[in-house]
């Protein structure tokens, strides 16, 4: 029985707009294993939100296939859950209200959801603020109860696209600890899209670089570094100056692809 989550097989996607065709994807495959971060890194343009909206089932491959826990995606389901930038709570409805918003619809009893609601709120540190409405919390309060709402649904697997890029350095810094925590404690698997290398290095135990026009992986890299990592030390340095050039690198599509 296969160990991985997540399963890309040889991916290609194209978009065509009258005469003109924009070929996005090109051959990507990857794999993201039960209870890992990993971290897709890449320049703009270069199609890892499209790969992340694949993953959760929004757009489909015009070749190749997308597997979730050995079964092949074909639409949304509440076992792979989206968190994007923008924080999409609605402003009418309280904390508390917010979060059970992921459970409408399920069969369960009020006990049983109340309890789910309640015990994600915990997870993110927001049993205090039940009552309160999305203007009276910060940005990196009102990010939480996305990740709450999330959390409560028990999915297999997060989807974060640049989850955190509107928050300032500190809110930012605070969330990217929050998330280690609750996935040490919950053991969900997590892919993220990002182009802050920080980030990736921090969070990640593999980051996918990509390449781009058309995007593929251009190298896929371990972070061999216990959690949560001294962004000052020498061995988070030596992965982020690495990265970095990788990076900059990634235009150059003559050079293989490898493993560190």
């Amino acid at each position: 029985m296969s160990n991985n989550m997540i399963e890309v097989t040889n991916v290609d996607k194209k978009y065509i707009n009258g005469k003109e065709s924009n070929h996005v994807l090109d051959q990507v495959s990857f794999h993201v294993k039960k209870g890992e971060i990993v971290t897709l890194l890449g320049k703009s343009g270069c199609g890892k939100s499209t790969l992340l909206n694949m993953v959760g089932g929004f757009e489909k491959a015009d070749v190749g296939s997308v597997m979730l826990d050995g079964q092949e995606v074909t639409r949304p389901t509440r076992k792979c859950i989206m968190l994007f930038q923008q924080i999409n709570l609605l402003p009418w409805r309280t904390v508390l209200k917010n979060v059970e918003l992921g459970l409408e619809g399920e069969k369960m009893g009020e006990e049983e959801k109340n309890k789910r609601v309640m015990d994600a709120l915990k997870l993110v540190s927001l049993e205090e603020h039940l009552h309160k409405f999305p203007h009276e919390l910060s940005g990196g309060m009102q990010q939480r109860v996305s990740i709450a709402r999330a959390l409560a649904m028990q999915p297999d697997v997060i989807l974060m696209d640049e989850p955190f890029a509107a928050l300032d350095t500190f809110n930012r810094y605070l969330l990217q600890d929050e998330l280690l925590r609750i996935q040490e404690k919950m053991k969900t698997t997590i892919l993220i899209v990002t182009h802050d290398i920080d980030e990736a290095v921090y969070l990640s135990d593999r980051i996918l670089i990509m390449s781009s026009h058309p995007g593929r992986i251009f190298k896929d890299i371990s972070i061999k570094l216990a959690k949560p990592r001294d962004r000052a030390g020498e061995d988070y340095h030596y992965y982020r100056k690495r990265i970095l050039q990788d990076f900059e690198l990634s235009g150059n599509r003559q050079e293989p692809e490898y493993t560190i």
